[in-house]
């Protein structure tokens, strides 16, 4: 259940804020005059939200370009290219 609390909340009951978004795993909704003004959650969740955003933004790049490029390859051909562009960046940083 999400937790909505006054703005003033954030100046009087700080640690129980804290506590909250820490242990509960999930952002405080903040109000003013009875309206959304802020969200607080702890900087794991911020992380995790945009690490959510980036996969989410480097999936629909991929289906993009997947629409726009009728190519298609196997997947043994796509893991030995990675496998030796790996062994070629190992070759460069041993030298």
């Amino acid at each position: 259940m999400p937790q909505i609390r006054p703005i003033s909340d954030l100046r009087n009951n700080f640690t129980e804020i804290s506590r909250i978004v820490h242990e509960g795993k999930e952002p405080v909704f903040l109000t003013k005059n009875g309206y959304g003004d802020m969200v607080v959650m702890s900087i794991e969740q911020y992380e995790a939200l945009q690490t959510a955003k980036r996969i989410d933004s480097a999936l629909l790049e991929a289906q993009q370009q997947a629409e726009s490029d009728p190519t298609r390859l196997e997947f043994d051909e796509v893991s030995a290219s990675l496998r030796n562009r790996l062994a070629e960046k190992v070759g460069q940083t041993n030298t």
